[in-house]
């Protein structure tokens, strides 16, 4: 073999006893039974959802479908600062629907009045002291 095959050699064998390698060997026996516990989840999931008659939309979707009622849940996160508000939309808003899917599921539907939308905008101080919305300059400085 060589000088060169033989140092090489002594190389791999120092480097297969090493507690790298063990370390290495260990994560990728780790990562294999999570991708295997992974799939396991995902198929009792599938049959979990393919067999259940309370949601269409998990029954019709097995698996994915669950995605729809997390990201609703966290809608209100997202709307908070990026999409419209709960009463923006056409040609019906977010309330109304919510609404409907309660009636639909028979829970009830009484909204307290503080719960809906404001009737104007915000009340003005009658006060002759209180700073005036119709003008953002400065007063003029006396002569």
């Amino acid at each position: 073999m060589g000088a060169f095959g033989d140092a090489m050699k002594s190389l791999a064998d120092l480097l297969n006893d090493s507690v790298i390698w063990q370390v290495v060997d260990i994560m990728s026996a780790l990562f294999i039974v999570g991708i295997g516990c992974g799939v396991i989840a995902i198929a009792v999931l599938f049959v979990i959802d393919s067999t259940q008659t309370k949601h269409a939309v998990r029954r019709n979707y097995p698996v994915i479908g669950r995605f729809r009622y997390l990201f609703e849940s966290l809608g209100e996160y997202f709307r908070q600062y990026f999409f419209a508000m709960d009463r923006e939309e056409l040609p019906f808003n977010r309330a109304q629907r919510a609404w409907v899917y309660r009636a639909a599921k028979g829970v009830d539907t009484t909204v307290a009045l503080a719960r809906r939308a404001t009737c104007g905008p915000p009340a003005r101080s009658l006060s002759p002291t209180a700073p005036s919305r119709r003008s953002t300059a400065m007063p003029p400085t006396p002569r």
